[in-house]
């Protein structure tokens, strides 16, 4: 059959890059003979999380649909542009398949590869698929998902829908801790709390700690703190942590999550569906504070599978920053001071962490290709 070549669509958020980078490591541990290439978007988020990997990539022009005259039309040019650059990439190579990831950069790729009748996958790790992946399952050969639910939300796709876990990076399968804290200059004998709002940070998420840390310099003799800013508030968090007075390591953004949640004791942070499975699978007490302007709430919906267990807590993310901070600080400082607690959630987490999605996905993906 020769070489095959498998093209994953999608980005905009690392949500939607990390689980394609998981199983497309597993293809070429399987069939180092096998060529991956990207699509993604033209956000640099996408670039730098490929970059970093050394995969292959195109960037296309895709934008979000809005039903607004001046951007339906822009939605229009570019999913059309977007459309045909895939295709005329997918139609030159050997053996194609096609895996979509979400985002709007998956569609245009899907269709193509659908119109060149080569095999179309979907990868769906929310328990509510957004927009673009529910028009890409009615292309899709095989949708791989991470949660049952999943299923009611594509009736009319159940033949074709695997429960599998979400995929995640072959690091989460043999963290390496003391990296982390040599990297970050951390002390080994303190706990550690990781503060992030995903791959573009949160800027509540962010203010609401700024607003506790005079109260975390009390914790200052046994805990410290890594956030993770996001690059558009790395300054203005920078300058809210110039007086306090426990050990923290700020960061706009950090790549080696496996290893980072390897030494957490603590992590408050965002749940989308990605986020959700790598607290699960470094089994790692959270602090949820799902992202509150879906319409779908659907990271409310993911944070609900660990806190179902015992092993995460919601924070609402309410508009009011004093409020937040104050609902925040309730559960933080509860956690932050017993131990006990912290241990037995942290078991818990294996009630839902599934670690070899990856593997699955990639040996189906292997038969059809």
């Amino acid at each position: 059959m020769g070489q095959k070549s498998f093209f994953f669509a999608g980005g905009g958020t690392g949500g939607h890059i990390y689980p394609a980078i998981a199983v497309a490591e597993k293809i070429v541990e399987l069939e180092p003979t096998a060529k991956i290439h990207f699509f993604c978007s033209e956000r640099n988020i996408d670039s730098q999380i490929l970059d970093k990997a050394n995969l292959e990539y195109t960037k296309l022009p895709a934008r979000g649909f809005s039903s607004r005259p001046g951007r339906l039309i822009s939605f229009c040019l570019s999913f059309g542009q977007s459309y045909r650059i895939a295709k005329r990439l997918i139609e030159r190579s050997d053996n194609p398949v096609v895996v979509g990831v979400g985002g709007y950069v998956a569609a245009p790729v899907c269709l193509a590869g659908h119109r060149l009748k080569i095999p179309v996958t979907l990868i769906n790790v929310d328990i509510v698929p957004g927009q673009a992946n529910k028009m890409i399952a009615r292309w899709a050969d095989e949708i791989f998902v991470q949660f049952e639910e999943t299923a009611k939300h594509l009736h009319k796709c159940k033949g074709r829908i695997e429960v599998v876990g979400c995929p995640l990076r072959e690091s989460f399968e043999n963290p390496k801790p003391d990296e982390a804290i040599k990297q970050l200059g951390l002390d080994k004998d303190k706990h550690t709390l990781v503060v992030t709002g995903a791959s573009s940070g949160s800027a509540n998420i962010n203010d609401a700690v700024c607003a506790l840390l005079e109260r975390l310099n009390d914790f200052a003799d046994s805990w410290q703190i890594v956030h993770l800013t996001g690059t558009f508030n790395f300054e203005k968090v920078r300058q809210a942590y110039i007086s306090a007075s426990i050990k923290h390591k700020l960061l706009p953004y950090y790549d080696d999550m496996a290893n980072l949640l390897a030494i957490a004791d603590l992590v408050i942070g965002r749940s989308g569906a990605v986020s959700v499975a790598e607290y699960a699978a470094a089994a790692v007490p959270s602090i949820c504070i799902p992202y509150p302007y879906h319409k779908d709430r659907h990271q409310y919906k993911n944070a609900s599978k660990l806190t179902k267990v015992g092993a995460a807590v919601i924070v609402d993310d309410v508009p009011d920053v004093r409020e937040r901070a104050r609902g925040l600080w309730q559960r933080l400082k509860e956690l932050m001071e017993d131990e006990k607690k912290r241990q037995r959630m942290a078991e818990q987490c294996k009630e839902v962490a599934k670690v070899n999605a990856g593997m699955k996905i990639a040996e189906r993906l292997l038969k059809i290709g």
